[in-house]
């Protein structure tokens, strides 16, 4: 999991992309616990903690704009 030093570092379009790509692993691994085939577990947390990161700083980010 990126630190939040590394994710404020980046441009707000590259934290949408690498949200999008977060959001896409999500969706795969969902399917692999639906399936049974899912052999690490704790990546689901990881990526869930990530998302909500990004989504927490896009947001911060939008008000210090927003203010």
């Amino acid at each position: 999991m990126a630190k939040t030093h590394e994710l404020r570092a980046k441009s707000a379009d590259q934290m949408k992309e690498r949200l999008l790509e977060l959001k896409k692993e999500q969706f795969n691994l969902r399917f692999q616990a639906a399936s049974g085939q899912l052999e690490n577990t704790a990546r689901v947390r990881v990526v869930r903690r990530e998302i909500a990161a990004i989504k927490t700083i896009l947001g911060q980010q939008s008000a210090v704009k927003a203010a």
